[in-house]
């Protein structure tokens, strides 16, 4: 076994690998860009070694520093994680070439897969089922468009080094083709350095299934049961499980065994996930091959009782496979639930901010949290916005759920937004807990997964005033003489009772409160009404009645703002200050930025006429792209940034005058 490793990654996966090493009793380096000199990845390690600059481009990407770095640590092996460079054959190559362990598979695996055109055809080799379409190496448009009138629609495009969900679009039309392609080579580009497109038919009710494999440098393999990824937004996953509901034991043992056999026929070594489509019919279909430890690895190592990073480590250092077959059980149900930073109401836009204030749930045997950050740190521009993995087992998928459900509500965040409650929302859905599943879930079942929401805002109002009251007196030194009226921090007059205002801003309406504190609490008068109310605040935790109610909720204060939470559900105001939102700045002509990004394409010009729906700038952030359209018809006034240049969430990108006001001007 290795007795010191370099990490050649960041934030959750690298504090994964960091655990288990340092039980085996093995020496971790982590790497570091300049954005992350903070990180919980580079506290946990043993040594750390920057970088350089934040882009990952300068940073992580960098295979030629990082092998410099565990060459002069004196590192024996390097564990990718995953994203970054974990599916680089170059990457790999050269740690071999150095004499450095690759804790991965052999460079020429994942050249064999790296590439979705190449590892479709070794598929139809080996006699793995695939869906039509075109795997070709002629990737001209003219003739792509061609083979995508062969292949019929709706065809997915996806780039052929991809992953993540990254240079991958449903096209629904002949018609939307060009622009379709067009953004997804460029995204292709961005984010893997090649364009290249394969085109497939699109299954309108698949399931997302995948097999967990290992095989060693002995020749042996095996499966460790599947997972269900369904649940998906913009082609990323948003929840796992294991094992996948309603599946036969025929068929997982069918697709167990065509993974194991489609790992041995590019003479795979270590972990990796093969990939199937499930159709609602039963057959299934080859989709491709990770060639690393995935995101949702944690689920199979809460149903079969192994730790799938000790296994790469083993086998890495030329162990043979620690289970046969045959030895490989599965015990209870597995989820997990991605943690990210990103704005389900607004088509899942990535977040950026500070974690200000995060509480998880208690960890036991039954709750899991994996992350790579702690309260006070940044969620940035430059990488992936997910914050944690949280996962869950019971005995049963049913009884699984309601821990998920429970631990949801016990996840807190504030300071930036999160899809925490779209999450809890999803795991309560009638239709999920039915395992009713497809990769279309969430568009299917909109109004159950973003309904209105559930904190009465009367109540959220009255709880909120006691919660300014509350932390203001908790921060006032106690009085000398506890007997004095002038002690008890009840806005005390003599011979007079002295109703106190307070002005309290939720969304757009100012609200007026009047509120008379007395010694065994408060009445408060609300939009005409009166409130008998009492509290006492422990910390974040507000234990209030009000007429004779009696529950508890949790807050985070920043200054005058107060953010309550209450089992996933958020409830926020603003103390006397009236807030503004971009669109407050902005007349109705104007286009904002929905997010932190970098321009990557602007496809108009001042004094040009468009339509509504047509593409005026695309935007990148966290290595996804955007495109901002037209909201109406009109002329292009003004652009306002140009190609690479970065802009902040509401930067106005450009002006646009509604055709006929343009007219009138010209008239005049």
């Amino acid at each position: 076994m290795f007795s010191k490793i370099l990490i050649a990654n960041r934030g959750e996966i690298a504090c994964r690998v960091i655990k288990t090493a340092h039980r085996l009793g093995i020496r971790c380096v982590a790497v570091y860009s300049e954005a992350d000199s903070n990180a919980r990845h580079v506290a946990m390690a043993d040594e750390a070694f920057l970088l350089g600059p934040a882009p990952s481009s300068e940073s992580y990407l960098r295979s030629d520093r990082i092998i410099e770095i565990a060459l002069a640590c004196g590192a024996q092996a390097i564990h990718p994680g995953y994203g970054f460079l974990s599916e680089n054959t170059g990457f790999a190559q050269a740690c071999e070439d150095n004499g450095i362990a690759f804790i991965g598979p052999p460079a020429s695996a994942i050249a064999a897969m790296g590439s979705k055109s190449a590892a479709k055809a070794i598929m139809q080799d080996a006699g793995v089922p695939l869906v039509p379409g075109y795997h070709g190496d002629d990737q001209t448009p003219a003739l792509l468009k061609q083979e995508a009138e062969k292949c019929g629609f709706p065809l997915l495009l996806k780039a052929v080094a991809g992953g993540g969900g990254k240079g991958m679009r449903v096209v629904e039309s002949l018609g939307e083709f060009d622009e379709a392609l067009a953004s997804a080579c460029r995204e292709a580009k961005n984010a893997f350095g090649n364009p290249d497109m394969l085109i497939e038919r699109y299954l309108t009710q698949p399931r997302h299934v995948e097999i967990q494999v290992f095989c060693d440098s002995q020749g042996n393999g095996v499966y460790l049961a599947e997972r269900d990824c369904s649940v998906q937004r913009r082609h990323q996953k948003v929840i796992e499980e294991a094992p996948a509901p309603g599946l036969s034991d025929a068929t997982r043992k069918a697709m167990g065994e065509a993974a194991v056999l489609a790992a041995q026929a590019i003479d795979y070594v270590g972990a990796g996930t093969v990939e199937f489509l499930y159709d609602v019919d039963g057959s299934f279909f080859f989709m491709e091959m990770n060639t690393r430890l995935q995101v949702e690895h944690p689920v199979t190592e809460m149903i079969t009782g192994q730790d799938l990073v000790q296994w790469q480590l083993q086998i890495a250092a030329g162990e043979p496979l620690p289970l046969q077959q045959h030895e490989v059980s599965i015990n209870g149900h597995a989820f997990e639930a991605r943690i990210y930073a990103e704005d389900p109401d607004n088509d899942f836009l990535p977040a950026t901010g500070r974690l200000s204030y995060l509480r998880t749930p208690t960890e036991s045997e039954h709750v899991r949290v994996d992350t790579g950050v702690i309260e006070g740190d940044e969620v940035s521009v430059y990488y992936d916005p997910m914050i944690a993995k949280l996962i869950v087992w019971d005995d049963d998928r049913e009884r699984a759920l309601a821990r998920l459900a429970k631990a949801l509500g016990d996840y807190r965040i504030g300071g930036i937004k999160t899809n925490v409650r779209f999450l809890r929302n999803l795991a309560l859905a009638a239709p999920f807990r039915a395992a009713e599943l497809d990769t279309g879930f969430i568009d299917k079942h909109q109004a159950l997964l973003f309904p209105a929401a559930k904190l009465d805002p009367q109540e959220c109002l009255l709880m909120a005033a006691c919660f300014f009251l509350q932390s203001d007196k908790a921060g006032l030194a106690a009085a000398s003489d506890p007997y004095s009226p002038f002690g008890r921090q009840t806005s005390w007059r003599l011979n007079s009772s002295f109703a106190r205002p307070m002005q309290l801003v939720h969304g757009e309406q100012q609200h007026d409160l009047r509120i008379l504190e007395q010694d065994q609490g408060y009445d408060i008068s609300l939009d005409g009404a009166r409130y008998s109310v009492s509290a006492t605040l422990n910390g974040d935790t507000l234990d209030v009645i009000i007429n004779g109610h009696r529950r508890t909720v949790y807050g985070y204060r920043d200054e005058t703002r107060l953010t309550l939470m209450d089992q996933g559900e958020q409830f926020a105001c603003q103390l006397h200050v009236e807030t503004f939102g971009a669109a407050d700045h902005q007349g109705d002509a104007s286009l904002a930025a929905p997010m932190n990004g970098a321009v990557v394409a602007v496809l108009v010009e001042p004094g040009q006429a468009v339509s509504k729906g047509d593409t005026l700038v695309v935007m990148e952030a966290m290595k996804m792209e955007h495109s901002i359209r037209a909201p109406r018809d009109g002329i292009v006034s003004a652009v306002y940034f140009a190609e690479g240049e970065l802009v902040s969430d509401g930067a106005e990108l450009v002006a646009l005058d509604a055709q006929a006001d343009s007219k009138t001007k010209e008239a005049s």
